[in-house]
């Protein structure tokens, strides 16, 4: 990357300082910790989850994160009987504003096919074993529609305020090929 960096540089066609704004931005300021924000409030507010699931789109933007990919919200919320993963399967469609760059993955032709048809095999080799009965629902992310799963709450985190709650929510979680962090690793 860097070696195609240093040429596309040297011919005049790229400005560094305006990669690094634009890497800054979506490191600093559109990414995972915003989407991890959300969920960690929706988790200690009923009333905001109530709202993210009745209109994500607005309860996300209330709390500034907008932009291109991200206009048209779905939340679907984890729970012991259903567990939801998301998959572009013709592009990478992927909600930006409140998770950043997408993995490269998640825009694989392996994970963008096999999840549709063998979705505990990728959560096995994402790590993550679900019990036999709970069933697995497979949302395909639009141009029109991005999908945001909102992971379980993990157990004993009552006593977490919101900023340590959303340390335990990864990007992962918020696609369905993960699960959040226990309690156990907030300090």
């Amino acid at each position: 990357m860097r070696a195609l960096q240093t040429v596309l540089t040297q011919k005049g066609y790229i400005d560094p300082a305006a990669l690094d704004v634009l890497i800054d931005t979506y490191q600093t300021r559109i990414g995972p910790r915003n989407g991890a924000r959300v969920i960690a409030r929706a988790w200690a507010e009923p009333a905001f989850f109530d709202w993210l699931l009745r209109d994500a789109s607005a309860a996300i933007a209330s709390m500034g994160y907008t932009g291109r990919q991200g206009e048209h919200m779905v939340a679907v919320p984890n729970t012991g009987q259903v567990h939801n993963m998301v998959v572009c399967t013709l592009c990478s469609c992927y909600p930006w504003p409140v998770l950043g760059l997408p993995p490269v993955w998640y825009k694989s032709a392996p994970y963008r096919s096999r999840v549709v048809r063998d979705p505990r095999g990728v959560l096995a080799d994402f790590g993550v074993s679900l019990p036999a009965g709970q069933e697995i629902r497979v949302w395909d992310s639009t141009a029109e529609v991005r999908y945001l799963v909102v992971p379980q709450r993990p157990a004993d985190t009552d006593h977490l305020d919101v900023e340590q709650l959303s340390a335990l929510v990864t990007r992962d979680s918020m696609i369905g090929a993960g699960l959040p962090k226990s309690a156990a690793t907030v300090p």
